[in-house]
């Protein structure tokens, strides 16, 4: 059987370091914010899924194993949908401000990556591919919105910094 378009989704993980703990003042615009704009990406055009724990978002799900890190990822239908949801209202005015609670990190802190339609990724699984997008820079497993690939199996590049990775601690 052949595999089309649209038997895969796209799934996007964004991963930043905290400036301040969530519930200080310096964080509170972000956290107010944290609902209203969840309920759009809810309800926008091409979503398909969120992590969410308990608290309705991600804020306390651990990713890298460090506290000061905080998740978000989510299914989409295709990059479009997603960069639709990404640049217009509420959620463009905190990209905006972004600087003011989440420190400036030089490595890569977003990765995208095609899964099965109806696979809902792990933060295990999104680690791996933003390692992979480190190492190995934009490949069809693992890429960033300026240089996507189209919907498909991909399958991760094998090399040297393979074998150290899971050796270090991530490099966040």
């Amino acid at each position: 059987m052949t595999q089309t378009a649209a038997s895969y989704e796209l799934a996007q993980v964004n991963i930043a370091r905290l400036k301040a703990p969530l519930d200080s003042p310096q964080l509170k615009d972000f956290v107010d914010a944290l609902d209203p704009v969840n309920a759009v990406a809810d309800t926008s055009d091409g979503f398909v899924w969120r992590l969410q724990s308990d608290s309705g978002n991600a804020t306390d799900v651990a990713v890298f194993g460090d506290e000061w890190l905080i998740v978000n990822m989510s299914v989409w239908r295709d990059t479009n949908a997603l960069t639709a949801f990404m640049y217009q209202g509420q959620h463009r005015e905190l990209l905006a401000r972004r600087r003011e609670w989440f420190e400036r990190i030089q490595e890569a802190m977003t990765v995208l990556w095609w899964v099965p339609a109806g696979h809902r990724p792990t933060v295990a699984e999104a680690e791996e591919r933003l390692l992979h997008l480190r190492a190995h820079g934009a490949t069809a497993y693992a890429f960033t919105l300026r240089t996507s690939f189209p919907s498909g199996e991909a399958a991760p590049v094998l090399g040297a910094a393979d074998r150290v990775l899971p050796d270090v601690e991530c490099p966040v």
